[in-house]
């Protein structure tokens, strides 16, 4: 039975994720920060974490739980968009997002990572972020957004870093944009749904090849400039 790990369940792509997932016969490990959040996705199959991805011990607590796993994907789906004004973040809002997309990220990829590899005469698997387009240095047309663009540009370099460290131990790093999506943080008036963007994250995972340098993906599988 395939296995993927979910950081970051509770609503949104990452629900739907564990969702399709499970629908498919996988073996679901999902991780949310609220007891209602963990009861529902135990009630739709999936073993569960409590987990605040900003919360050091929590973190260390999770590697602890899941020393020995053997995953086929871990998703990285935590993250927050943080101020919606334009000008220079406060600093709690830049604590917040800071800590919550990159901070996380790089206490959570180095332990995720050796759960993805290769072992023994089991091929490695996809270790992934949920980035985003607005993360792309060279394809940046527009301003706005400072502070969320800054952190998944730095995600991505986190992710970079990963696959020079983890790559050639079968660890196939992916850094995926969703697409817009009608979510609490893509609003009513995006494009997709939450269940398109999902499919399409699983399907650009399964067949993206191979790659001991990190690749970035469109939800669709085409390719995004870093």
């Amino acid at each position: 039975m395939p296995a993927a790990l979910i950081i970051g369940a509770s609503r949104g792509i990452g629900h739907e994720l564990a969702r399709q997932y499970l629908h498919d016969g996988w073996r679901v490990i999902a991780t949310a920060r609220k007891p209602d959040d963990i009861a529902e996705l135990a009630d739709m199959g999936a073993e569960t974490h409590t987990l605040d991805v900003t919360d050091v011990e929590a973190v260390a607590g999770l590697g602890w739980k899941l020393d020995g796993e053997q995953l086929d994907v871990a998703i990285l789906n935590a993250g927050v968009y943080g101020p919606r004004h334009d000008g220079f973040p406060l600093q709690t809002d830049f604590d917040q997002v800071m800590h919550t997309n990159v901070l996380a990220a790089m206490r959570l990829l180095p332990m995720l990572a050796p759960l993805v590899a290769a072992h023994g005469k089991r091929s490695g698997g996809k270790l992934a972020v949920l980035s985003s387009r607005m993360g792309s240095l060279s394809e940046r047309g527009h301003a706005g957004g400072s502070l969320y663009r800054a952190s998944k540009a730095a995600l991505n370099s986190v992710l970079i870093d990963t696959a020079l460290t983890f790559g050639a131990k079968g660890v196939t790093c992916v850094a995926l944009h969703p697409g817009w999506v009608r979510t609490e943080m893509g609003g009513g008036g995006a494009d997709l749904t939450v269940e398109e963007s999902a499919a399409g994250i699983r399907h650009t995972l399964d067949t993206v090849p191979g790659s001991t340098q990190a690749v970035f993906r469109n939800y669709d599988g085409t390719p995004i400039a870093w």
